[in-house]
């Protein structure tokens, strides 16, 4: 029997990378997210790439009383599942973020509330299925606040809080969660972004099955990651303040 993803977030640019290895390697999916017509040409292109079916669902991550139908449709669709893939999530920058306040707080609704939402509703489903895999899309910017980013930081720390609970609750019952914290990766979200060490999508989608079909907790992706953000977080207080500090018109460096 083929394996049975749902991809929530499908239109996203990891999320495209996934469906491709997802649909070479023979899985059945459902694609779901917000725009029916950009789905359906993705799922058009898995099917002919893998001979798989793919079903579309769309959803909106804030809008929480629909979540429960959303899920339903989507777990029908394919008489189940066996893995899924939480890719969804806003980024506004620190800068924009601190002119207005709004677009930040949406992001916060989409990256965690919504997204949690969402991730019960699965949770449920897959431990009374009697086990299954979920892997969520976090972020190496939750592991230590920092004057740049620390708005979108707090959303991805929150939601890999919830992740390190939920892996928890649901190891009895089969069903491993992975939490998947990329780098900066070349996607919508960072275009036009100065951002060190950019990583494909495609680079990584592997890690991110790879991990998931592992059951491993934490997935940073590139893997140096890892060894950054042990770094990063056990620098004190007061020396992540002075290399976060704006630099000066005309300061070297």
């Amino acid at each position: 029997m083929s394996e049975r993803v749902l991809v929530l977030g499908a239109t996203s640019g990891i999320a495209r990378a996934l469906v491709r290895r997802l649909a070479a390697e023979g899985a059945d999916l459902v694609l779901a997210g917000r725009r029916r017509g950009e789905l359906e040409r993705i799922a058009r292109d898995a099917e002919l790439r893998g001979g798989v079916r793919a079903a579309v669902e769309t959803y909106d991550a804030r809008d929480l009383a629909g979540h429960d139908a959303f899920l339903d449709a989507c777990f029908a669709r394919l008489d189940g599942l066996d893995g899924v893939l939480l890719c969804h999530g806003e980024l506004v920058e620190q800068a924009r973020a601190e002119r207005d306040l709004a677009p930040a707080l949406h992001m916060l609704e989409v990256n965690v509330t919504g997204s949690l939402s969402l991730l019960e509703g699965v949770a449920g489903r897959l431990a009374a299925a009697g086990g299954g895999w979920l892997a969520a899309l976090s972020s190496v910017a939750g592991d230590r606040g920092r004057r740049r980013n620390y708005l979108y930081g707090a959303s991805k720390a929150a939601l890999s809080t919830a992740l390190a609970g939920m892996r928890a609750r649901l190891a009895p019952a089969g069903v491993s969660v992975t939490d998947v914290r990329p780098g900066p990766v070349d996607t919508r979200l960072t275009f036009g972004m100065a951002l060190p060490g950019i990583a494909s999508p495609e680079r990584v989608a592997r890690d991110v099955l790879r991990g998931a079909r592992r059951g491993r907790a934490v997935v940073y992706t590139p893997w140096p990651w890892r060894f950054v953000m042990l770094v990063v977080r056990a620098l004190p207080a007061s020396l992540v303040a002075r290399l976060d500090a704006p630099r000066r018109a005309g300061e070297a460096g």
